[in-house]
């Protein structure tokens, strides 16, 4: 017979031989998932006997972690900015970095409705919908469209909403950036790939092995999807509207001068928790 702090410390100690961080917050993340517990539950519970089908899934997902698949792939969820999303193979895994956007867009979305009584967004790349659906959280008068290029990133963004009851506001688009988008919107959000072409191979095993590589490639100069959403979005503004989105630590200059060459004037920088610059915000120019 096994009981749960026995498999806890077994995780853990198979995570730290292996040289992964965190061996102890990952175990009990990791096994507290799969069983239903919270964090408090594996501390306290830690003599609760496990049934055989337990330990076989508790061995299974510990293989694949030692495998590099990050723990909240294994779980098939992961928490972002107070909700529950579904991810899949086709999904980022939302980060907390991306939370700075939301929260950075969520000013402009109160204000939008507080002058309007409702608000339109898109969310260019939608993946998990993390964006849009922490956006339509803040207020049932604000209706949301999430496009993606994948089938799969869209039917999961669409369960996502459903579970979180927001379907009758949230629309899934399959779009390749704008070209199956019609009509304007108050607000257009993105979390675009932006690692350029060439450091891919470099990056940690959870990443680059897991995370889908059209969610992290941004072309040679990793400034790609910037030129293709600075180049039409302008058609696609409200007159008072913004447009928010997350940048690599160093690409601020840069992008900025790529929506300033399209016709848009940087209104905010965001800084991420390690006091990069995460994100931009910017309004259209209207002649």
């Amino acid at each position: 017979m096994t009981i749960l702090s026995a498999a806890v410390a077994d995780a853990r100690s198979r995570f730290s031989a292996a040289g992964l961080p965190d061996a102890v917050i990952e175990a009990r993340l990791l096994i507290g998932g799969l069983l239903g517990l919270s964090s408090t539950e594996v501390f306290t519970g830690g003599d609760r006997l496990l049934t055989g089908e337990e330990i076989a899934r508790i061995a299974n997902a510990v293989e694949r972690r030692l495998k590099r698949e990050p723990v909240h792939r294994i779980l098939g969820s992961r928490e972002f900015h107070g909700m529950e999303l579904l991810i899949s193979k086709e999904t980022l895994e939302p980060r907390p970095d991306t939370e700075i956007l939301v929260d950075s867009m969520l000013a402009h979305v109160r204000q939008i409705v507080a002058v309007k009584g409702s608000a339109r967004i898109l969310d260019l790349g939608t993946g998990t919908g993390a964006i849009v659906l922490a956006l339509l959280k803040e207020s049932l008068d604000v209706q949301g469209i999430g496009s993606d290029i994948s089938e799969d990133a869209l039917q999961t963004a669409t369960r996502n909403a459903a579970r979180l009851g927001m379907s009758e506001r949230f629309q899934a688009v399959r779009s390749h950036w704008f070209d199956a988008i019609s009509g304007c919107f108050d607000i257009i959000v993105s979390n675009p790939p932006y690692i350029r072409s060439d450091v891919i191979p470099a990056l940690e095993p959870e990443v680059r092995d897991f995370d889908p590589l059209a969610a992290l490639d941004g072309g040679p100069d990793g400034l790609e999807a910037y030129r293709a959403i600075a180049a039409s979005a302008g058609d696609f503004l409200e007159k008072d509207g913004v447009i928010g989105v997350e940048i690599g630590f160093d690409q601020k200059e840069t992008v900025s001068a790529i929506f300033r060459i399209a016709g848009f004037t940087l209104a905010e920088v965001v800084r991420d928790y390690g006091d990069n610059d995460r994100v931009l915000v910017f309004t259209v120019n209207h002649p």
